[in-house]
Parts: structure tokens; C-alpha cells; sequence
């Protein structure tokens, strides 16, 4: 995975993935996200609401004339995608992920239920 691997907006099949589980990066397998913070943002990528507490790293991002927030992952580093503060739930926050950096692993409610106990600080509804 490069360090600046972007898909073409609307490509990626995580984009509709609307099954219960965890989203981990593609690179080294850290749980990032957990189905229940993803939302439609309409950009074209997959968006999360918040991330597992400790699993993103955020540094500024000045690339293409722009200032942004670029998230990466807090293990290995690989570029995620970036953090914007225009999110529609109350965290106020869009993690907008590169679908080539996440890898979704399935789980059932009741998987997904352990996860949160074993994780108590995982983000969810």
C-alpha cells in the first residue's frame, strides 16, 4: 500500500458495505472503525463517525494546496484518509477513509457485542 493509495471516489465495494463488523487497516490488521460509526456521506469514500480510541493518528496534511487532516494508522502509519470536522452526528467528525486502506471483517451482533466488552472505549450506538 503506497503512502498516498487513493481510490476513484464511488469505487470502492466498502463504500455500500452495510454488514455488522470491524473495519481494520489493510496494512498491518489494527481494528480502526466498527460498522455502527459508518454513515453515507455522499463523497464517494467510506465514512466513520468516530474511530477505535488509540488506532488513529492524525497529523496535518498541506498537500495539493490544501490544509487538511490526514489520518493514518496509529501502528504501522499507513494513509487512511483524512478527518473533517463536517460530520452530520453529534461527534461532528468525517473520517474519510480510503477504501484500498480498510479490509472489513464481518461479525455477528453478537460478536460485535464481545468486541465492546473486550473494548470498552470502541466507539458505537
Amino acid at each position: 500500500m503506497g503512502t498516498y493509495e487513493t481510490e476513484p471516489p464511488f469505487s470502492s465495494a466498502l463504500l455500500h458495505e452495510a454488514r455488522t463488523g470491524v473495519y481494520a487497516c489493510a496494512k498491518c490488521g489494527q481494528a480502526l472503525f466498527t460498522s455502527d460509526t459508518k454513515f453515507d456521506s455522499g463523497s464517494g469514500w467510506p465514512s466513520f463517525d468516530d474511530a477505535i480510541p488509540g488506532s488513529v493518528a492524525l497529523h496535518e496534511d498541506n498537500s495539493f494546496g490544501m490544509r487538511r487532516t490526514e489520518a493514518v494508522c496509529s501502528k504501522c502509519g499507513a494513509h487512511l484518509g483524512h478527518l473533517f470536522d463536517d460530520g452530520p452526528t453529534p461527534s461532528g467528525k468525517r473520517y474519510c477513509m480510503n477504501g484500498v486502506s480498510l479490509e472489513f471483517s464481518e461479525a455477528d451482533k453478537t460478536a460485535l457485542a464481545e468486541y465492546y466488552k473486550n473494548h470498552p472505549d470502541a466507539p458505537h450506538s
